[in-house]
Order: C-alpha cells, then structure tokens, then sequence
C-alpha cells in the first residue's frame, strides 16, 4: 500500500486492513505418542484458510517433520441445486444453501478428512491423516488421527479445538 493510500485509509482503516490479514492465517497445537509410549511428538499447525497449511511434528527423538496439509474437501456448483427451490415463493430462511445465489457461487462439503506429508532434512517422510472434530473450521476445529513414521511405527495425535 502507497503511503498516499495509507493516508486517506487512516490509522482506524489500517488497523481494520491488518485485522482482516491476519484473520486469514490461523494457527495450532496438538500432541500425540507410540501407543507403547516410546516416541512423543508436538504438533504445530498454520492454515491460510480452511483446507490447506503446513503442519509440523516434534518428535521426543529430535527429529522435525514439516509439510502440507489438505483438507478432503468437494464443491457443488450452486445453480445445481436451483430445481429445489421451484415452487417456493422466497428463499428458505435458516436453511443452509436454500435461496437465490448468483450462479458461479459454490457450496463447499467438508469431508472432515485431512492427509498430510511431512518430511525431515534428510528426505525421510512421515504421513498422517486426521478426522476433524467441526470441519467447517479446518484445523481450528480439531481432531484426531494417527501419522506414521518412516520406520512404520504409528503416532496417535489429537488436536485441540481452538
């Protein structure tokens, strides 16, 4: 933003501005161990919006995992569902996805599935996948779900809902 810009935003519309960019990130923790208890790992999370981000996992060894997550998600183009709503005089208030919509919007179905691939500095991979809690929120909803590790030992982790 120019400082011309900036000038005629004003400090109320600049904070409002930083406010909303910072709205888009959001970010978590989450724990996990072996079943035995051998190895521990501290999960720590960063999403730009609700399907996607980078996850990262501490293991008790030493050994750091970094990679993206996905969230398993399918959209519905709106005019689809148009048939639906013949017949009724006005949009379906309180009704999800009942109403007038204009016809490029989409409706998106959250799976509530997330798969990740993480690796460490040496080109070992560490995968996971993970079952959320309130999906429509990404990873801010937690959830739970295992990762395995390159030596096939699995870890159980779960996420907090933040």
């Amino acid at each position: 933003m120019s400082t011309s810009n900036l000038r005629r935003v004003g400090p109320l519309g600049l904070l409002a501005t930083m406010g909303l960019l910072a709205a888009c990130t959001t970010m978590g923790t989450g724990v996990g161990s072996e079943r035995n208890g051998a190895e521990r790992a501290n999960f720590s999370w960063k999403s730009t919006d609700d399907r996607t981000g980078t996850l990262t996992a501490s293991l008790s060894n030493g050994e750091t995992f970094t990679g993206p997550f996905f969230q398993v998600t399918h959209d519905t183009r709106v005019e689809t569902l148009e048939p639906l709503w013949n017949g009724w005089a006005s949009p379906w208030h309180g009704w999800r996805y009942w109403g007038p919509y204009p016809d490029t919007a989409f409706v998106t179905h959250y799976s509530g599935r997330v798969v990740a691939n993480l690796a460490d500095g040496a080109g070992e991979h560490m995968r996971c996948h993970f079952t959320l809690m309130h999906p429509q929120h990404g990873m801010a909803g937690g959830g739970a779900g295992e990762c395995q590790l390159p030596s096939g030992q699995t870890i159980d982790a779960t996420f907090a809902n933040s």
